[in-house]
Formats: structure tokens, C-alpha cells, sequence
């Protein structure tokens, strides 16, 4: 069953969104979706879930899944002027978030887990499409685009990598993530675990309207004296020449998202390629500058500033909308400093930051991170008259506090 005792999945069209272009009943391989002059309505006898409808709807409208005791029939749904209200929560509250791909899923259940509770998505956020494409129908993309982003005379091998959809829909949210699966077997001749990879663009693609989203994306050294087989998708991504097709899962993530509201304060605070989703909020902000009050403001780590992926752009973006501490761990005849040192040393400014209402709190990076990031909060929030554990379970429930660590 699907969510209650004797329910079922159904699968309907919001009518007070649809703008009947016919696009999802020209798509459906099996006739389940039909209209009149009024609606366009899904046939449940007949639908089989396969999504083949839902990535190519301009809107969104499609993207609606009931749980039911009994099916809403045709006439009932040629009738409609908006969505019935849904069942009784809990049991039918089938939000697509929680329908994700089991992969994909346990993937993020665990980079969310420094959030120290059950994460929720602002209350500002656009709806977040998910699952649109699978491991049986991937989307295909084209790599239009391959740069190293850290210098070449260092280890860390950081790439900006350009993933064009041409004309399909792969709609997606700052925030969100991608699942790709690198060709080939492991050792033990199964199709290679799928990776998640944040998305280092803004909704509308690297430029506004081109069908296309960015990855941040590391290669993987192995040791010295082996320890294992690591970074098989990593490695697989960063050596793509332009012109290759790859498959591409998802989009995946509800709750990691950016918050619309332009008034509102983003503290972002990363190492390394978790800077990924922020450079999405960047931009997306940066596109938005003639509105809101709002201010981003990012704490950034890594070892030097040819290892700080994208420290060569970062420095042009205007004070203005983003305030910016770049941290370094190993420069020449200097103390190792990491982001929750520097957090500590702009105790006023963040306590000041910390008493705003409606703030939003990111963190992003290696695993360990959050934790050096909650002690320096705790102490700054003491600093401040603040009280940081109180406040952080409150941001979580109302969606401002967000971990994403790896």
C-alpha cells in the first residue's frame, strides 16, 4: 500500500496551473491522460507511474501524487477549478520528497545528518521537482564545458563542469543534486554505485535560459601505497572531453534549497567543493539585485587560495551582496586557521547576524565540519547573549538551519 491501510497512489494534474499545451498526454506511452474542453486529467485505471509525462510539463502541474481511498474518476476531475485538499495528513501526504530514489535517498539521509534532526525546506523555497529521471530513463546530457578552477601547480584537482540538457527539461532548484553512475563494474561485476553531485548554478543554468547546470567536481588521488579503489565517478567526470554523453539521474533534494525570499540573510559556511551550492545561491541572488534587503555571507576554507575553488572570480563579486571570509590552512610562515577560527574572530559581527530574525544557516563540506561549526557558534552566541542550541533546533524546525557534509 501506499502510505495507509487500503489506499492507493494516484497520479492528477493541478488545473489552476495547467495552461493546456496537450504536451503530457502527446507524451504518455500508455493513453492514460485525456481532456475536454475544461481539464486535463489522469486516467488511474490506466496510468502505471511510469513519469514519462512529468520532466516534459512546462509547469510543473503534472507533478501531483494523492494518496487515496478511492480513486477520483474522470468526471470528477474534468470538474475541477483546483486541487481537492488532501486526505488526512499523516497518511496521505505523499509529498514526491519522500518518494525518492532509494540510492539517492540513503545518499542524502546521511549527508543530512549534521543537521541534528529532521531537516525541512524554507518556507520560502520553490517547490523542488525530484526523481524526474531514473537509472532505466536517465536524461542525457552533453559536456559543453571541462575547466580546472584551483591552480595547476597544486594537488587538488577542482573542475567546473557544464552538463547540457538541449531540449529536455531537467528543471531544478539552488541546492538540489544530480545522481550519475560511472560505466563499467566494480570488483565484484556490479554496475558501479550511483554519486550525488550538488549543482553549482542557479536554477536558469549557467546563463539565464540555457539548459544547462554546472558541477564542482574533485579528482581523487589515491594514496600512496593503495587503501583501496576511491573517486571511480569523481575521476570519471573530471577526465570527460567536451562532447560526451552522460546519463543523468534525478534531480534530488527537497529541503537543501535556497530560500526565495530576497530580504532574508544566508550565512553559508563550506570547504572545498561544498562550496558548490553556494556559488548556485550567488548567482541566483546576484541575477536578483534589484530586489531585497537580504545579504549573503560566506565563510570559505581550504588549504591555500590556489586549492579555494572559483578564488579567482569570488574576488569580483561586489561586497554588496556577498561578504566574504576566505580561510587558509597552510599559507607559507603563517598558523593554520579553519573557517570555525575565523567564525570565532568575527564573534560581533555573527552574533549581530545570529539575533536577525528569519536568518538561514548552511553548512556544506567534508564530515566534521558541522561539529567545529557548532562548537564556534555555541561560543559566539554565549558571547552575544545568544543561546545557540535553542536557537539551532528552532531554525531546523522552521527550516533555516541546513547540514550538508560528506
Amino acid at each position: 500500500m501506499d502510505g495507509m491501510t487500503g489506499g492507493r497512489k494516484q497520479h492528477l494534474i493541478d488545473p489552476e496551473i495547467c495552461i493546456r499545451c496537450n504536451t503530457c498526454e502527446a507524451t504518455c506511452p500508455v493513453g492514460a491522460i485525456t481532456h475536454d474542453a475544461n481539464n486535463y486529467v489522469v486516467d488511474a485505471a490506466v496510468c502505471n507511474f511510469c513519469m514519462d509525462c512529468v520532466s516534459p510539463c512546462p509547469t510543473g502541474s503534472i507533478d501531483n501524487w494523492f494518496v487515496v481511498q478511492a480513486p477520483f474518476t474522470l468526471q470528477e476531475q474534468f470538474a475541477w477549478l483546483e486541487l481537492p485538499p488532501r486526505p488526512t495528513e499523516p497518511a496521505a501526504n505523499i509529498e514526491r520528497a519522500e518518494a525518492l530514489d532509494g540510492e539517492a535517498e540513503e545518499l542524502l539521509e546521511d549527508a543530512h545528518r549534521g543537521a541534528g534532526g529532521r531537516a525541512r525546506a524554507p518556507a520560502s523555497a520553490s517547490k523542488p521537482r525530484i526523481n524526474l529521471f531514473n537509472r532505466e530513463r536517465p536524461a542525457i546530457a552533453a559536456v559543453t564545458g571541462n575547466f580546472r578552477i584551483t591552480d595547476a601547480d597544486t594537488e587538488s584537482d577542482v573542475r567546473h563542469i557544464i552538463l547540457d540538457f538541449g531540449t529536455v527539461a531537467f528543471p531544478v532548484l539552488e541546492g538540489q543534486s544530480i545522481g550519475v553512475v560511472p560505466p563499467g563494474t566494480d570488483a565484484q561485476g556490479r554496475p558501479h554505485a550511483m554519486r550525488l553531485y550538488s549543482i553549482a548554478s542557479a536554477r536558469d543554468g549557467e546563463r539565464p535560459n540555457t539548459g544547462n547546470l554546472a558541477l564542482t567536481v574533485k579528482r581523487v588521488v589515491e594514496p600512496r601505497g593503495g587503501g583501496g579503489v576511491r573517486g571511480v565517478a569523481s575521476n570519471w567526470l573530471c577526465d570527460l572531453p567536451l562532447g560526451s554523453r552522460i546519463e543523468v539521474v534525478g534531480p534530488f533534494g527537497a529541503t537543501f534549497l535556497m530560500p526565495d525570499d530576497p530580504d532574508t540573510d544566508i550565512l553559508m559556511i563550506c570547504t572545498g567543493t561544498g562550496s558548490a551550492p553556494f556559488r548556485g545561491f550567488t548567482e541566483r541572488r546576484r541575477r536578483l539585485t534589484q530586489t531585497g534587503r537580504g545579504r549573503l555571507h560566506l565563510y570559505f576554507g581550504a588549504r591555500t587560495p590556489g586549492e579555494l575553488p572559483y578564488f579567482g572570480p569570488l574576488r569580483k563579486v561586489p561586497a554588496s551582496l556577498l561578504a566574504q571570509e576566505l580561510v587558509f590552512s597552510r599559507l607559507p610562515g603563517q598558523p593554520k586557521e579553519y573557517v570555525q577560527d575565523r567564525m570565532r574572530v568575527r564573534s560581533r559581527e555573527l552574533g549581530a547576524l545570529l539575533a536577525k530574525d528569519g536568518l538561514h544557516v548552511y553548512v556544506c563540506g567534508l564530515r566534521g565540519l558541522e561539529t567545529g561549526v557548532d562548537a564556534a557558534l555555541d561560543e559566539i552566541g554565549t558571547a552575544n547573549g545568544v543561546d545557540w542550541p535553542a536557537l539551532r533546533d528552532r531554525m531546523r524546525d522552521e527550516g533555516r538551519f541546513h547540514v550538508e557534509t560528506y
